[in-house]
């Protein structure tokens, strides 16, 4: 049985060091915190970078300026044992905000003046010297431009708002875990994803509520990338997002995933890239495209009993498009003159 309270410590000091340095401490702390050869994978337009300069001139510096000071609102904490490699390396997963006051333009997004929030998910890779080997660091940027009133696609067949943490209000796992819990909880995850691909593989776009219903509470909340948006009930999710994505998109290859994993009722993973697919014209409210695009997913869930309840979903949304031709952040500096 393995333990996840020392790689918890790792990120968890990390957090606390980082969060709270300044402007020229930033390099610093990170490099303290991890490996020689860091590797950070971001979003467009970050992608991979290798080493804590690198990733502290890429994002954080840029952000951190635009939005001192940063609060990080975290909502769900938890490690495990990464089922894609056999459990040889243990992740620690923190999703929440990150709340500032938006004061300087970033990526070309015209500043407020006022609050705002970005959405993130991480993904750390601990290693056996105690140090954060590996990084994915996920945001909606596309939920920042809405906030910032440059919304640039089409509505959203789900609901648009800040989303929430977990409902129960326990997704913050400092502490040991049963680990019996996070076994129920990756069975759930497993069966899932197997009734997926089985739908997959049938090229039925129209599937019963029933066959969600095996693995998915009836009052389920699907927390959509901006751009989706969410949905609540079963019903609802099927209308607002499954048939849409199963019917607007084809030619679709899962590629796995890097990390999964799963501790206490709380679990998920990410890809880079989960899957490619084509628009046969309609995703996003977006014409047909001939590009077999990327799309980098995240999912992460908190499990009820024995059904899913929650998920909080991200997808590189501006990767995916910049991938087929549409430069959202370039059109948007062009438009409002930002550059």
């Amino acid at each position: 049985m393995q333990n996840f309270q020392k790689s918890k410590e790792v990120v968890r000091n990390y957090i606390a060091a980082f969060d709270t340095a300044s402007q020229d401490q930033m390099e610093s702390v990170l490099a303290e915190h991890t490996a020689s050869d860091y590797y950070w994978r971001g979003m467009h337009p970050f992608y991979e970078q290798i080493g804590a300069e690198a990733v502290v001139d890429t994002f954080w510096r840029p952000f951190r300026n635009a939005f001192a000071p940063v609060q990080r609102r975290e909502d769900i904490f938890f490690a495990g044992a990464n089922e894609c490699d056999n459990g040889d390396t243990q992740w620690v997963v923190s999703t929440g905000n990150f709340l500032g006051l938006f004061d300087k333009n970033w990526l070309g997004i015209p500043s407020t003046g006022k609050m705002a929030f970005l959405r993130y998910v991480e993904f750390h890779r601990v290693n056996q010297d105690g140090k954060i080997a590996e990084t994915a660091l996920f945001c909606d940027i596309l939920s920042l431009m809405d906030q910032a009133g440059q919304y640039p696609l089409p509505p959203m067949t789900g609901a648009s708002f800040l989303y929430p943490g977990p409902r129960t209000h326990d997704g913050l796992l400092f502490g040991e875990q049963e680990p019996e819990e996070a076994a129920d909880t990756m069975k759930v995850l497993n069966q899932m994803i197997a009734d997926l691909d089985e739908l997959n593989k049938s090229g039925n776009d129209h599937c019963s509520p029933e066959l969600l219903s095996r693995t998915w509470a009836e009052d389920m909340i699907w927390y959509g990338p901006t751009g989706i948006g969410a949905s609540y009930t079963i019903e609802r999710y099927q209308d607002q997002h499954q048939f849409p994505f199963r019917e607007n998109l084809e030619d679709k290859v899962f590629n796995g995933h890097i990390a999964r994993l799963a501790e206490g009722n709380y679990c998920g993973f990410f890809g880079w890239p989960n899957l490619n697919n084509k628009n046969k014209g309609g995703f996003l409210g977006l014409p047909k495209s001939e590009v077999h695009a990327p799309m980098r997913v995240v999912d992460i869930y908190r499990r009820d009993g024995d059904k899913l309840a929650e998920n909080w979903v991200y997808i590189d949304m501006l990767h995916y498009l910049f991938e087929q031709g549409l430069d959202v952040l370039g059109r948007m500096k062009k438009i409002n003159r930002t550059y």
